[in-house]
């Protein structure tokens, strides 16, 4: 069991991918719960004080801002606001990304700047260990003023309506409630609003994505190590004194990596007759280096955003302030995932383009790597599944975050679309994934063709552990249980635990 306690240090967004993982449990630290208690009293004892309206606690919401509402009707006011924002589209998010969504919002208001009551929190904590996951959709937000409907479908449970997954079953808001025995929280001023507004969904699925794509860009370098030992490629490329005239961090890092990875083999170190290898295999550093480079600039704005509070208005109690602006604005958040998206995608490319080079019967390799072509296909159409799915994703690759459409009655003029970012940067990887998986299959099949040299310890260990779950492959086989068998091993182990 992973205990985390809530309190106001901050935590990587690496990190807090762990959060989505079942065995983790919260515990609220003593001083977010005496922030949250503060807040929450300078709060009722500013409305009692000042009668001053104050947007979304006291007023109408977005374009109806100017509207006042009396204060017996407050409750009433931020239950509307989640029934009537609760408008999710299209396909369900998956469990890990909601169980993050809650972290992630538990994390904002514990700063006590939301002004919410401990006990709406204390009640997301609880969903949160007991594994209850309300039922969120992929479409609906713009990405300003924050993830509207994917967080209203995340707190309509509060108030005993919407439905929710538990322990393997669907549960309307209703009776979830009955069955855990809690009663329907009852909102008060500004709770509704602070639930709604933040960028829970696009950070939710940042943290995921980034975590993913660290994991996938070490196989994905890995991979292309194999693949130049399957082709006979030269070394040249990645010789230390290359890269050191052009210093990007990670054409360094991944030529350094590279050169790790090839470390003693025979086959690197054997005579070639090639000049140069097509640029999928010599140009591995610049391309993968731009993703890795591109990956810690997401990384960074990432740790920033899972840590900052984003509702809005925002409380600050010793300035005696609540101030209305725009921290719901998931700029950039949408920038820095369109950015992951096709760094991402270039990783697959560039992968599905050393798939094309391994099976063309190039460097005494045998077309399409099966010792009878013509009577056998071999791996002939898993290029095409991995073209396919490069294609799909290069029409993901459009920016999300160049587009907006006006709302609200002109009030939210210009929005993010950094959930519509997020949810297609989401099918990337899951692309990417699979194209590397292919690759790995291919670049393996490839590699025994180089027999009696032999390829690093590395290589070979990961050879090992390979064949004992994917046979190499002497005729014409159903392929798909082997893609994903492949996509399986990438999934299960890490480069290091593979290499071992």
């Amino acid at each position: 069991m992973n205990t985390i306690i809530i309190n106001h240090a901050p935590l990587r967004s690496t990190a807090i991918f762990r959060a989505s993982k079942p065995e983790s449990r919260i515990v609220l630290g003593d001083d977010a719960r005496q922030a949250i208690v503060n807040g929450r009293t300078y709060l009722d004892n500013r409305l009692i004080l000042n009668n001053t309206p104050v947007y979304g606690i006291n007023t109408g919401f977005g374009a109806l801002c100017n509207t006042r509402i009396p204060d017996e009707e407050i409750t009433a006011l931020q239950e509307n606001l989640v029934r009537s924002h609760a408008c999710g589209l299209g396909d369900q998010v998956p469990d890990s990304i909601v169980r993050l969504m809650l972290f992630l919002k538990i994390k904002s208001l514990s700063y006590g700047h939301s002004g919410v009551c401990v006990e709406t929190i204390e009640r997301l904590i609880e969903m949160y260990n007991a594994e209850i996951y309300p039922v969120v959709y992929q479409l609906g937000s713009l990405g300003a003023s924050g993830d509207l409907a994917p967080l209203a479908h995340l707190s309509l449970p509060l108030i005993g309506l919407g439905e929710a997954k538990w322990q393997g079953n669907l549960f309307s808001g209703a009776d979830l409630n009955h069955a855990m025995g809690w009663n329907p929280l009852q909102l008060k001023s500004k709770e509704g609003l602070a639930l709604l507004n933040g960028t829970q969904f696009m950070s939710a699925y940042g943290a995921w994505l980034v975590n993913q794509s660290h994991h996938l860009w070490q196989w994905a370098t890995l991979i292309g190590a194999i693949s130049i030992d399957a082709f006979n490629g030269r070394m040249d490329p990645f010789h230390e004194l290359l890269h050191q005239v052009r210093p990007h961090n990670g054409q360094m890092h991944t030529a350094a990596l590279i050169r790790s990875y090839l470390q003693e083999s025979l086959i690197a170190t054997s005579s070639k007759t090639q000049v140069q290898d097509p640029y999928s295999f010599r140009c591995i550093p610049q391309v993968h280096g731009a993703s890795w480079d591109a990956l810690q600039y997401v990384t960074h704005v990432l740790d920033i955003e899972c840590n900052s509070v984003t509702d809005n208005p925002t409380i600050f109690q010793e300035q005696d302030l609540i101030l209305s602006g725009g921290n719901f604005h998931g700029q950039p958040i949408a920038l820095a995932l369109d950015m992951l998206c096709i760094a991402m995608h270039e990783i697959g490319s560039i992968s599905e383009r050393r798939i094309y080079q391994l099976i063309n019967g190039h460097q005494n390799l045998p077309s399409f790597l099966t010792p009878n072509p013509g009577l056998h296909s071999g791996f002939m159409i898993v290029q095409y599944a991995a073209a396919s799915a490069v294609s799909q994703s290069k029409m993901l690759c459009m920016p999300s975050s160049v587009d907006t459409i006006d709302s609200s009655m002109g009030q939210e003029d210009h929005v993010s679309m950094g959930a519509n970012a997020a949810t297609k940067c989401y099918r990337v990887l899951e692309n990417t994934k699979r194209v590397l998986a292919i690759e790995l299959l291919t670049a393996l099949q490839a590699l025994e063709y180089r027999r009696p040299l032999t390829s690093s310890v590395a290589i070979e260990n990961l050879m090992n552990a390979f064949r004992k779950e994917i046979s190499f492959m002497t005729s014409d086989t159903y392929m798909k249980p082997a893609i994903d068998q492949s996509l399986q091993f990438i999934e299960s182990y890490t480069v290091e635990q593979a290499i071992q």
